[in-house]
Order: structure tokens, then C-alpha cells, then sequence
């Protein structure tokens, strides 16, 4: 099932895709991409800092993450203006899982005691945290 937004078509994967691991330079592509949204070659280029990576370079990444489906792209002539298939929100979560279930043994419990321990993440911040949820449920 397709469906369109910002003018732009995404594949609704959502429920049976396996999201795969990128590199840092794949997430750094994505970051930006993930900010604007969509845009052209040009436009992910421009948001590198001082120095910036060549354009091949980052081309070849947006081809892997096509490959990967992170994203797609409309053609306009000989431009591709690029979008992202995978949320922001949908890759933290993996990444997210992976982290406790490799390094937690699959305890959030344990993930969250160890951010506290290490002063990551204060008592106070674990409250407040606690009484947002609660509120919610």
C-alpha cells in the first residue's frame, strides 16, 4: 500500500519491515534527511559541516540507502530528490531494542538502573518520567 506525503510516496511497511543496521555515515545522511524531509543531493550536501564530504561520496551513500529502502526518490529531469522510507522514530526504536537486547540481556530495567548509575539520567528525571507515563496510561 502507498501513501503520499509532502507530495511524495512511501511504501506502508511499517508492520513486517526489518530495519536494518546502518553505518554512521548512513545515519549522518539520514539525520539530515530525516530533518529536511526531503531534498536533492545538494541540499544534504550543504548540511555537512566544514569539511564537507565529496559528492560522490554522499551520492553512493543515498544509493546504498535506496538499496537499503531507507529511502526513495522522484526523478525531475536528472535530479533525484530523495525522501526517507523509515522514520526517524521507527529506526530509534530499533536501535533502542537492539541496545537492550545486546546489551541488557533484553531488561529495560536494567538499561534504565544503568543510566541512573552512571548519572546519565537523574532519580528526578526517572520520577518525572514515571508520572508523564502515568499520566498517559
Amino acid at each position: 500500500m502507498k501513501f503520499y506525503y509532502n507530495g511524495c510516496h512511501y511504501n506502508d511497511k511499517e508492520k513486517d519491515m526489518k530495519i536494518q543496521n546502518l553505518t554512521k555515515a548512513e545515519e549522518q545522511v539520514m539525520q539530515y534527511l530525516w530533518k529536511l524531509e526531503k531534498g536533492f543531493l545538494k541540499d544534504v550536501l550543504d548540511l555537512f559541516p566544514e569539511p564537507k564530504p565529496h559528492t560522490n561520496t554522499v551520492s553512493t551513500i543515498l544509493k546504498v540507502l535506496k538499496d537499503k529502502e531507507f529511502v526513495d526518490y522522484n526523478v525531475y529531469g536528472r535530479q533525484h530528490e530523495y525522501f526517507p522510507l523509515v522514520t526517524k522514530e521507527q529506526y530509534s526504536g530499533k536501535t533502542m531494542k537492539s541496545l537492550v537486547k545486546n546489551y541488557f540481556k533484553g531488561s529495560y530495567k536494567s538499561a534504565v538502573s544503568f543510566l541512573v548509575e552512571k548519572n546519565e539520567m537523574s532519580v528526578e528525571d526517572l520520577e518525572m518520567l514515571l508520572d508523564e507515563l502515568k499520566k498517559k496510561n
